[in-house]
C-alpha cells in the first residue's frame, strides 16, 4: 500500500535540486548554488540558444521557482485534496470504485495465469505483445465504455473552479489522481491485485513483485495544449501508460535503452498507443512521445516504486538516497527499523 498516516513518508533530497526541466531549452539540470549551474550549464545553455546575461538571469530566475515550488508541494497538494473532497461532486461516481467489469478479458485472462502455480515469462508472453529486445509489454487493460466514462468525469473536473495541481514540470495539462480521490479505492487495488502480478514474473530484478507505493496522473495532450513528451525517465520501478482516448491521429511513444546507456549509443524504437491498451516498461528507459497531429489524447499513467530496490539507488539521481520527511504519499523509500540493535526492512525475495 502507499504510505498511510501512520508512518512517515520520504522523498530523496535530490528533489530539491535534480531533475529540472527547462521546457525552452529541452534540457534537465541540477541546482545546487549559482556557481554550480554556471560551471556546468552556461555552455549547454548557450548552445541552445541562451545568449546573454539576461537570459541566462532569467533561466536562473525560473529555476529557483521551480525549486520554491516543490518545496511547497506536498503541503499544497494535501490542501488541495482535502478542498476537492468537500467541493467536489462526481460525474461518474462508479469510476471512483475498482471493479472487476472495466477490464478487458485479455487482460483479466493474463492476471489469472499470472496467479497460477505453473506461471512463468515464456508462458505469460503468449498473453501479451512483446517489444523484442526492449521488455516493453501491449496488451488491452481498459474496455471502451470504462474509457468514454473516464474521460468524461477527468473533463467535469477541469470545468470546476477547484484549484488543482500538475503532475510534472514536463507535463502542463492534467490531473494528479490522488487529489481527486482515485487511490485507496482505485489506484492502490489495481496495483496490488492485478499489475502487481504482472510485474512480478516481467520486472524480478526491479522490484516487480514488490511494488509497494505509486504515483498515478492523467496527462492530456491537444493541438492547442501540450503537443508531446521530451525525452525523460520515470521515478519509477515500473511503469504502466494506458491510452484512455479520445481520437487523435499520430503520437506514437518511442523507447530507447535504460539510462545509463550514453546519448550518442541510444536506439529508439516507435511504439504505437492504441485506446484502452497498455504499455508496461522500466521507468528507468528513456522514452518520450511523438506529436498528435489532431485531436486529443489523455494517458493514464502509473508510477510504481518498489521499497527494496529505491532504498539502495534513487533513481532520480543515481545515488544512495538521503530522505527527508515529507506529508503524504512521498517517493516509494522506507527508513530500516532497528531490532535488537540491528538495522531490519521488510524483504522482498528478488528472482
Amino acid at each position: 500500500m502507499t504510505a498511510g498516516a501512520s508512518e512517515p513518508s520520504y522523498i530523496c533530497a535530490c528533489f530539491y535540486t535534480d531533475n529540472i526541466f527547462l521546457e525552452e531549452y529541452q534540457l534537465h539540470v541540477r541546482f545546487t548554488d549559482v556557481q554550480q549551474f554556471t560551471r556546468d550549464y552556461e555552455r549547454a545553455l548557450q548552445n541552445r540558444g541562451c545568449h546573454g546575461a539576461e537570459k541566462f538571469a532569467h533561466v536562473l530566475e525560473m529555476v529557483r521557482k521551480e525549486l520554491q515550488r516543490r518545496m511547497m508541494l506536498a503541503e499544497e497538494s494535501k490542501r488541495r485534496k482535502a478542498e476537492i473532497s468537500i467541493h467536489y461532486k462526481p460525474l461518474h461516481p462508479e469510476v471512483y470504485i475498482l471493479q472487476e467489469s472495466i477490464f478487458t478479458e485479455e487482460f483479466l485472462e493474463a492476471v489469472h495465469y499470472c496467479e497460477s502455480p505453473s506461471a512463468s515469462l515464456e508462458g505469460l508472453l503468449n498473453h501479451l505483445h512483446s517489444i523484442p529486445g526492449k521488455r516493453i509489454y501491449c496488451f488491452p487493460v481498459f474496455v471502451p465504455q470504462f474509457c468514454s466514462d473516464f474521460i468524461e468525469e477527468l473533463e467535469n473536473f477541469e470545468k470546476s473552479q477547484l484549484e488543482k495541481g500538475r503532475p510534472n514540470t514536463m507535463n502542463n495539462y492534467g490531473v494528479l489522481l490522488n487529489e481527486l480521490g482515485l487511490d485507496e479505492s482505485f489506484i492502490t487495488p489495481l496495483r496490488e491485485k492485478y499489475l502487481r502480478p504482472l510485474a512480478s514474473i516481467l520486472y524480478p530484478d526491479w522490484g516487480g513483485g514488490c511494488l509497494d507505493n505509486h504515483k498515478a496522473f492523467v496527462v492530456q495532450y491537444s493541438v492547442d495544449k501540450d503537443l508531446d513528451l521530451s525525452c525523460h525517465y520515470d521515478n519509477s520501478e515500473v511503469t504502466l501508460n494506458v491510452s484512455l482516448g479520445k481520437e487523435f491521429t499520430d503520437g506514437n511513444l518511442y523507447f530507447s535503452d535504460m539510462r545509463e546507456v550514453p546519448s550518442n549509443e541510444r536506439r529508439y524504437i516507435e511504439v504505437e498507443h492504441t485506446i484502452g491498451h497498455g504499455i508496461l516498461h522500466r521507468g528507468q528507459q528513456v522514452h518520450g512521445a511523438l506529436p498528435i497531429t489532431s485531436g486529443e489524447r489523455w494517458n493514464l499513467i502509473i508510477w510504481m516504486r518498489a521499497s527494496v530496490i529505491r532504498n539502495k539507488l534513487c533513481p532520480m539521481c543515481n545515488r544512495e538516497p538521503q530522505l527527508v520527511e515529507t506529508v503524504g504519499e512521498g517517493d516509494g523509500f522506507t527508513v530500516m527499523k532497528k531490532e535488537n540493535g540491528e538495522e531490519t526492512v521488510a524483504v522482498c525475495t528478488l528472482i
